[in-house]
């Protein structure tokens, strides 16, 4: 896929609006498919699956260990469970219930954690995930996905459907542009390469993702032109693509709306360092808590927008330069 036109500005739309019809259309043909929802099914939009599928719904109240409990147990008499819940909660919370009821057995059990990253916004930092993906990638056995947009969460949840085990996706509160589209191949340990470039290569997830777009655009103007994937699968990770942008590029930039540490960027950086060292700048929440604000705000606040990722382009160039790499 190519980038979007600055002149043209897709659509934005929350991956969590976009939840509901999914788990609707996937009801209809995965009829032991059961939704849960630590009564939080109208911020999650899981509410949509209540009223088509009330008998396959299940309301667990405010509890989110009890809530992956419930899970496990609905796994050991051949349901589908799929918790759909904010992330801060179900990731944070439901913790230790998922790792020994359900990882440790490898039950097949799905979480849905919205609400991810600092893109939460007004909410606050008590609702801000910034250490979901590290502390569920950590987990044996767990397969960890973050669609793009709206648009990959269709594709991305059907994935998870079909993959036997347990599986924890990630999705963003605020509206997110939609620059992918609904056909896009989607499978574990895939990726999707949204711009083809060889000077360096931005590999980003969700709304970061699209902040690498804009930047790739931008860059563009300059005469620099940058690959940007989206990192659709976490964990199992598309290793090839990685090895394959370090090897063209010699200069790779990690976005996500994630803490610095333990995400995205030592994923990555975990396969770079034993196969192609390469030059890596990370474009993350710093190791600090985030405040209250405005979604836009707190990205521009906390250096997560498409201008710090085309700075750390160039801040990634230069060290390649400076340390004679070249492309093999």
């Amino acid at each position: 896929m190519q980038a979007q036109s600055p002149s043209k500005q897709p659509e934005a739309v929350e991956q969590r609006a976009v939840l509901g019809d999914a788990l609707v259309r996937l009801g209809a043909t995965h009829p032991n498919l059961v939704v849960l929802s630590p009564d939080v099914s109208r911020s999650t939009g899981a509410i949509k699956f209540k009223t088509a599928y009330p008998e396959r719904f299940i309301c667990t109240g405010i509890s989110e260990q009890n809530t992956i409990g419930v899970a496990a147990g609905l796994a050991m008499q051949g349901w589908i469970p799929l918790v759909a819940a904010q992330s801060i909660f179900i990731a944070g919370k439901g913790w230790e219930p998922f790792r020994q009821t359900v990882a440790y057995p490898h039950l097949n059990v799905k979480i849905v954690g919205t609400h991810g990253g600092i893109n939460v916004g007004p909410d606050g930092v008590s609702h801000q995930a910034i250490e979901d993906i590290a502390i569920m990638r950590v987990i044996p056995g767990v397969v960890v996905l973050a669609p793009t947009d709206g648009n990959q969460v269709f594709s991305v949840l059907r994935a998870a459907i079909d993959e036997p085990g347990p599986v924890f996706i990630r999705l963003e509160r605020s509206a997110i542009p939609l620059i992918t589209r609904e056909a896009d191949p989607i499978h574990i340990g895939g990726s999707n390469t949204l711009v083809e470039g060889n000077d360096a290569a931005v590999i980003a997830i969700g709304s970061m993702a699209v902040a690498g777009v804009e930047a790739a655009n931008l860059l563009a103007h300059e005469g620099v032109n940058v690959r940007v994937i989206s990192m659709v699968s976490i964990k199992p990770i598309d290793e090839a693509a990685i090895i394959r942008s370090a090897r063209d590029t010699g200069a790779l930039v990690v976005a996500e709306d994630h803490n610095c540490n333990a995400g995205l960027g030592g994923a990555v950086a975990e396969v770079v360092v034993r196969t192609v060292p390469v030059p890596i700048e990370q474009v993350a929440v710093r190791d600090i808590f985030a405040e209250s604000g405005q979604a836009d705000e707190l990205r521009e606040k906390y250096h997560l927008t498409s201008y710090d990722i085309g700075r750390a382009v160039r801040r990634v160039m230069e060290r390649r330069e400076q340390l004679g790499w070249a492309s093999r």
